[in-house]
């Protein structure tokens, strides 16, 4: 008996140096939904995320990642093509992002030697496409979109749970109300994508490299988090929404009664509101981090872990109530701001030390290359995103962008826009009426005081205004006029003309 434990605790062993022999790194993307920039303890001690935390501590904080348009299928457009938003083209929301681009993430992951697999969240259409993943198990949460499509989840929960509802909060899906998740904690799709991931890697065995997309679908709404995890707020009072000089015209835009519209984009619904919301999404928040360190620890278990670049992002924020605007699609760091952290394998040369913060800007395009990058793969021309790992390796390098472009049309309250920020400074221009802002960052994070009209600040507006000219004169005088004056545009079509054109 002893000398088969010993034989089978050398293959267990074997197995596992073979695991992580791979001479590439494997390559695993744990992203959420809608999850704000500041609500990782990394970041605000106000949150409970140790397993995150512990990931930056052992990776590279990004300070000033973004999404580019801060909504889901433009911001998941941007991570499949490593593109910006009017290249992939989708400058806002619609229900699809198109069915096939000629550069996909999976695809060229796969091309390169890897077993591509997705876990969660995709928001692609079909939803059963795979775009080059090997498989897909699928939550989307309650998007029914193409005819008889019913998610791995939900197919999961009929079985393990038959008889019960998986929208049992009776929540809205685009709404900021919030109560206690009333089924075991083991049957709501944050813990389902989580364990799917653990299974995946418990018992990968292949030769190839994993690249593995761990896509949550909360902390977005409905912010529905277990009993145990709200018990981690109790007592505390988080942060209350920021208010300033510019925001006062949103506040009575739906009224003051969020009973009657519990999705409003606009409202001061008061402090106690706030206060709950803010801390159901915490809880939710908190969620996903317990699958992270599930993920991880399963990876460590494995033999994975120190071979594995591993990225943390979100597609977009959460205003969450800051100037009196909820959900997303806006220009400010509520809503465009996201995590981003960044954990290189162990033995990759590089010159900056684990556990730092960098403050370069940051984006979902950027995302792609990295991959790439780690795969040892060629970078498609028409990608526009960087690899983050070529920063990494030259800290100091001067081509690095210092300037990034966000923008969103048709957004919620039907304003429509484009931002520059520059890491201290954020300029935006809504371009359906002509307004500006200006907001110092590193004297006002949350954005509170518009500095457009300040006298001090004339300079910078008159450079930021040439800065947008320039961004956006390839899209032709509709935009920008010929002495490069920038135009109101009276465009609602969130689609570009670089959207594929079977797809219009």
């Amino acid at each position: 008996m002893k000398q088969t434990l010993s034989t089978l605790a050398a293959l267990a062993a074997l197995g596992t140096a073979a695991a992580a022999q791979h001479d590439r790194p494997n390559v695993i993307l744990i992203m959420t939904d809608q999850h704000r920039f500041d609500y990782i303890g990394a970041v605000n001690s106000e949150i409970e995320t140790p397993n995150l935390d512990a990931l930056a501590a052992d990776g590279v904080l990004f300070t000033h990642g973004y999404s580019s348009t801060p909504s889901s299928t433009p911001a998941r457009a941007g991570l499949l093509t490593g593109q910006a938003p009017w290249h992939h083209g989708l400058i806002g929301y619609v229900p699809f992002i198109a069915p096939e681009y000629p550069v996909q993430l999976p695809q060229l992951m796969t091309d390169a030697g890897y077993y591509s697999y997705g876990i969660g969240k995709m928001h692609w259409h079909p939803q059963r496409s795979l775009r080059g993943f090997v498989a897909t198990e699928l939550d989307e949460s309650g998007r029914v979109e193409d005819p008889g499509f019913v998610s791995d989840y939900r197919q999961w929960f009929a079985r393990v749970a038959p008889g019960l509802n998986p929208d049992s909060s009776h929540m809205d899906w685009n709404g900021h109300s919030a109560q206690a998740y009333p089924l075991a904690d083991t049957l709501h799709p944050t813990w389902w994508t989580g364990e799917r991931a653990v299974r995946l890697i418990e018992g990968y065995d292949r030769d190839e490299p994993l690249f593995l997309k761990v896509s949550f679908a909360r902390p977005h709404s409905p912010y529905d988090p277990p009993k145990r995890f709200l018990e981690l707020y109790e007592g505390k009072t988080l942060s209350a929404p920021a208010t300033g000089d510019w925001d006062s015209t949103y506040s009575t835009r739906y009224g003051h009664d969020p009973l009657r519209r519990p999705d409003a984009a606009y409202g001061d619904f008061g402090a106690d509101y706030a206060q709950n919301s803010r801390k159901y999404y915490a809880a939710n928040v908190s969620f996903i981090d317990e699958q992270v360190g599930r993920i991880i620890a399963a990876l460590k278990a494995r033999g994975l872990y120190d071979n594995s670049l591993i990225l943390f992002v979100s597609d977009h924020g959460d205003m969450l109530g800051d100037h009196y605007h909820w959900r997303k699609t806006y220009a400010y760091e509520g809503s465009a701001h996201v995590p981003f952290i960044v954990r290189p394998p162990q033995g990759m040369r590089l010159k900056v030390k684990r556990g730092t913060t960098r403050d370069e800007l940051v984006e979902i395009r950027d995302i792609l290359p990295t991959f790439l990058d780690a795969a040892e793969a060629e970078i498609p021309e028409a990608v526009d995103g960087e690899s983050i790992l070529s920063l990494l390796r030259n800290p100091s390098r001067a081509s690095w962008r210092t300037t990034l472009d966000l923008e969103h049309t048709g957004s919620y309250g039907g304003s429509s826009w484009v931002a520059l920020v520059d890491g201290p400074y954020k300029y935006i221009w809504f371009y359906n009426n002509g307004t500006e802002q200006l907001f110092d960052l590193e004297a006002d994070p949350y954005e509170c005081h518009d500095l457009h009209a300040s006298p001090e600040q004339t300079e910078r507006m008159a450079s930021f205004r040439q800065q947008m000219a320039d961004h956006l004169r390839e899209r032709g005088p509709e935009w920008v006029a010929e002495d490069g004056t920038l135009k109101i545009v009276k465009r609602n079509s969130p689609k570009t003309p670089h959207f594929p054109a079977e797809s219009k």
